[in-house]
């Protein structure tokens, strides 16, 4: 059985393994695609084969949405305090110190008021690289400031969210910004402002069980994950096994929870379209 053996003269001394550098390539989550990272920030972060959404930052979507140089960020240097001096596994002021070294944010959410397509918006974007774009009193305070924005400058608002919940580090601290949030959207409603949420994946938690599912119109990612409590907890709550797809954002849209999916790639457009309409 000679032809399963593998010569030696084959193999040239002189070959070298080509090197693939790190960083210059990503799997699709969805399909296993390997694509390079050029492709994939021209596509928008979107698989060329299966259209799976990469997740992205607040940076990429004020990169795409908003015109050149348009966009103004708000509240900057705002970062989170430790007000009941939390310690898990590390202590929580460490836990922020790092985050804000690794991420280049300094919380998990940027607002500011800019230009799509020439219409003027109040914006904010959550971050789900800051410790899982958890929402603690920095980003319900920028949150607020935000629509606060838009109710003084008489223009609509967006919120894109992706979140896994309530930051449990600021406890009640945290819980107390779905409230604070809430009323400010209804004071933006009573002067019949217009605001487009905007839900990417994972949107969890207190986030959608707050502003992430007031808005006038609501948008989602195709795919995304979309819940308070996640699909495990719920399945060991009720014991019973799931819808298929169940808390992705085709069930939300054929249970009336959504208004729209929509493609990334056609998000500044929808989005520009709904401010003409509301407007």
């Amino acid at each position: 059985m000679g032809w399963f053996k593998r010569k030696k003269e084959n193999i040239s001394p002189h070959s070298k393994k080509t090197d693939i550098p790190d960083g210059q390539w990503s799997k699709c989550e969805d399909c296993g695609e390997i694509i390079h990272n050029k492709q994939l920030e021209v596509n928008l972060w979107c698989c060329p084969k299966c259209n799976y959404h990469f997740r992205i930052g607040s940076d990429q979507y004020i990169l795409f949405l908003f015109d050149k140089g348009s966009f103004k960020e708000l509240d900057k240097k705002m970062r989170s305090g430790d007000p009941l001096e939390f310690t898990d596994t590390k202590k929580y002021n460490e836990r922020i110190v790092a985050t804000i070294k690794k991420s280049g944010l300094n919380d998990a959410i940027k607002t500011g008021t800019g230009k799509i397509e020439g219409k003027k918006v109040a914006f904010a974007c959550m971050d789900f690289t800051f410790i899982g774009g958890s929402m603690g009193s920095v980003v319900g305070e920028k949150i607020a400031r935000a629509i606060d924005a838009a109710y003084e400058d008489k223009t609509p608002l967006i919120i894109i969210s992706q979140s896994g919940g309530a930051r449990m580090m600021e406890g009640a601290f945290s819980l107390m910004q779905m409230a604070k949030t809430s009323s400010r959207l209804a004071r933006l409603a009573d002067a019949k402002l217009p605001f487009i949420s905007v839900l990417t994946d994972p949107t969890t938690g207190g986030v959608t069980a707050s502003y992430a599912m007031l808005g006038d119109v609501i948008i989602a990612e195709p795919k995304a994950l979309i819940g308070f409590a996640g699909p495990r907890v719920i399945k060991q709550t009720i014991g019973k096994d799931l819808p298929p797809g169940f808390q992705r954002s085709e069930f939300l849209l054929e249970n009336g929870f959504l208004d729209f999916i929509v493609n990334r790639k056609q998000l500044r457009e929808k989005l520009s379209q709904l401010i003409t309409y509301l407007t």
